[in-house]
Order: structure tokens, then sequence, then C-alpha cells
């Protein structure tokens, strides 16, 4: 295994670049953990999006930090990104943007004591992370709150796995024409059409059959997780480039950091809490 320190040949890599069975491995585990707190008790979910939330977090800024000095306001991010999941469950989006609201405050407030060197810089990033992490997430729950919100977030996280795994298969197998080189050099447009392929037929089969909606509901959402996604992933690409890392963290094995996985499920939550507001409100 990876990291174990044991001297003899290193695990082999895909054509992707992953090692591939830890890769699935620590998905089915991730995915069970998940699926257990659906479809148990609701409330067990929130908390497995808190524990992520707290965890990315934490990630991201000690990515910020190493990559480029960047101090973001722990403490006050922290709770706050906290507040804002907990208060979405009772009080919906006034609830989430009361919580961001608040944080926002604190954290300016917080940062006085460290003085004026780097206050905007540390201030800027310390809110960003709240909305790309914990205000993102919240639409995570957002969607678990109706009768029927278990089939909801399983229609949300099954777009985004069929998307990974449609555009994994197809920018193996097929992919030739990079799709962003300077920022992830393995995302060909083929692995897009392929995620594209995938996701327009989950959305079928969960908007369609599990959640009410006509078939073209089910094409339009998946296409929607599958650009969101996508482009969580690029953005998430992105962020270490500029930051120079190459991981945001190493607790998952053939992942990296827990936030590396979080990349797509982020902007993909507030496209699926968006969607299906519309098509099956």
């Amino acid at each position: 295994m990876s990291g174990s320190g044991e001297q003899g040949p290193a695990p082999k890599a895909s054509r992707a670049g992953r090692d591939l069975r830890s890769a699935i491995g620590v998905a089915l585990v991730l995915l069970a953990v998940i699926g257990v707190s659906l479809f148990t008790d609701r409330h067990l979910f929130i908390g497995v999006v808190a524990v992520a939330v707290a965890v990315s977090t934490f990630e991201l800024a000690g990515a910020l930090k190493r990559g480029a000095g960047i101090t973001v306001a722990l403490v006050p991010v922290l709770a706050g990104g906290q507040a804002v999941l907990w208060l979405a469950w009772p009080y919906g989006r006034d609830g989430v943007l009361a919580a961001f609201v608040v944080t926002a405050l604190v954290t300016m407030l917080w940062r006085l004591k460290d003085g004026a060197d780097g206050y905007l810089r540390d201030v800027t990033a310390s809110v960003f992370t709240v909305v790309y992490v914990a205000v993102f997430a919240s639409f995570a729950v957002m969607l678990v709150l109706p009768e029927d919100g278990a089939l909801r977030v399983l229609a949300f996280l099954l777009g985004v796995v069929l998307s990974d795994t449609g555009g994994y298969i197809a920018g193996v197998f097929l992919g030739k024409h990079p799709m962003a080189p300077r920022i992830s050099p393995k995302k060909s447009w083929e692995g897009f059409a392929g995620s594209l392929v995938a996701g327009m037929a989950g959305g079928v089969l969960t908007v369609g059959a599990l959640l009410g909606g006509q078939w073209w509901h089910g094409v339009l959402f998946g296409a929607a997780i599958v650009v969101t996604a996508t482009t969580g992933d690029l953005i998430e690409s992105l962020i270490k480039r500029d930051l120079g890392i190459k991981d945001m963290g190493d607790l998952l094995p053939g992942h990296g950091g827990l936030m590396d996985r979080m990349d797509s499920l982020l902007p993909s939550a507030v496209a699926g809490w968006m969607m299906l507001q519309l098509f099956v409100p």
C-alpha cells in the first residue's frame, strides 16, 4: 500500500495517474457511510456533512498557509461553518444566510488582533473558505430536508459518481483532446463527453424513476451536475496550481485529502438543489 514505508514495488497507478485500487476502496467506504446515514436517520447525514466540512476547511486552510502564507481565521471559520450547516435544517436558506453573515463579521473582527499586514488577504481567504466549503455544502443539507430528501441526495451523489466514472473511463480509453491543458492536463473533451452520457443517464433514472420528474428533467439535471462537477474539479486544480501544491492533504489513500474529493461535490450540491427545486419542488 502507498505510504506504508515498506520497500518494494510501488502500487501500480492507472493510466489516469491514480492508485486505482486504493481510490476505489476509499470511495466505497465513503459511499457506505453516506448511505447508512441517509437511510437510517437524516440527522446523521448532516453529521457526516459537518465532519466532512470541518476536515475540508482545515485542509484548505493548511494548504493556503503552506502555499501562500495566508492565515485563515480558523476558529471563527470552523465554528461559523458548523453554524451554517446546522441552521440549514430548521431555517433553510435564511439560516444559512444569517450564519454566513455573522461568520464573515466575526472573521473581520477576529483578524484585527494581528494588525494591518495582510489583513485584507487573510480576511478574503477566510470568507472564501466559508463560502467554498460550508455554504456550498449547506445545499446538500437542504436537499435532505423534504420527505423524499434521502432520494434527492442520492440523485445528486449518483450524478457526481457517474460523472466521475464516465469521464474516467472515456478519458482513459478515448481521451486525445485536452480540455484544459494548463489547469488539468489529464482531463479531456472525450472524458467530458463520457461524463455527460453517464450523468444524464443517471439523471433520467433518479429524477424520472425515483422522484417522479419527467425524463427530460433528468437529462437537464444530469447535465447540470456534470458541468458543475467538472468545473469544481478544474477550480480546485487551479487553486492547487496557484498554491504550488499537489494535493490538499493526504488523509485518503488514492485520493489525497478529503477536500480533493469534495471539489466536485460542493458546487454540484448547489446545482442539484436548484434543479430539483425547479423540477420536483
